[in-house]
C-alpha cells in the first residue's frame, strides 16, 4: 500500500505543534528545526510528506488557536484543554482548525485522519473522546442541510 503523503503531512503537523507546545519556540523557528532534524534522520529516502500541507496545517492551527481552544472546549462538554493530554489536545486543534478552514475536505475525512493519529500517538480512549468532540464540532462548524421534503411537494 502506498502512504498517503497528505496522510504523512498530518502526522508532520501534529509533530511540528506538539514540538511548538513543548518548546515555546515561534512556530516558525519549530517548523525550520523539525524540517533539519527530518532531513538529516531520512537523508536520501523518498519523501512520504506533503511539507506545504503539513506546514499549512501547522500555521494555521497556530494562527487560530484562540479561536479553536474555545470551539474545542464547548464541544468536549465538561473537559478543559488544560486537563487534556497534550497529543490530545493537539489532535483536537488541528482537527478543528481542518474542519474550519479546510473547507475541499469532507468532515468524515478529516475526523478518521484525527482518529488514525489518536491511534498512532495516543491511545484508544483517546480515539473515541476525540472522535465525539471532532463529531460535535462538525456539527457546529458544517451543519448538514435539512434532507426532509418541503411540506407541499410530496
Amino acid at each position: 500500500m502506498k502512504f498517503d503523503r497528505r496522510h504523512g503531512g498530518r502526522q508532520a503537523a501534529l509533530q511540528i505543534l506538539y514540538q511548538w507546545e513543548v518548546g515555546r519556540a515561534s512556530i516558525e523557528q519549530t517548523l525550520e528545526a523539525y524540517w533539519a532534524v527530518r532531513d538529516e534522520e531520512r537523508a536520501g529516502e523518498e519523501e512520504e510528506v506533503d511539507r506545504a500541507f503539513a506546514e499549512r496545517l501547522a500555521r494555521g492551527t497556530v494562527g487560530l488557536v484562540g479561536e479553536l481552544d474555545p470551539l474545542i472546549e464547548h464541544a468536549a462538554e465538561h473537559w478543559r484543554l488544560s486537563r487534556m493530554a497534550t497529543v490530545d489536545r493537539l489532535i483536537l486543534r488541528l482537527g478543528a482548525y481542518e474542519l474550519r478552514e479546510e473547507r475541499d475536505t469532507p468532515s468524515a475525512v478529516i475526523i478518521n485522519e484525527a482518529l488514525e493519529l489518536a491511534r498512532t500517538f495516543s491511545g484508544e480512549d483517546a480515539v473515541r473522546f476525540i472522535n465525539g468532540v471532532l463529531d460535535n464540532i462538525a456539527k457546529t462548524l458544517r451543519p448538514q442541510p435539512d434532507l426532509r421534503p418541503e411540506s407541499g411537494h410530496e
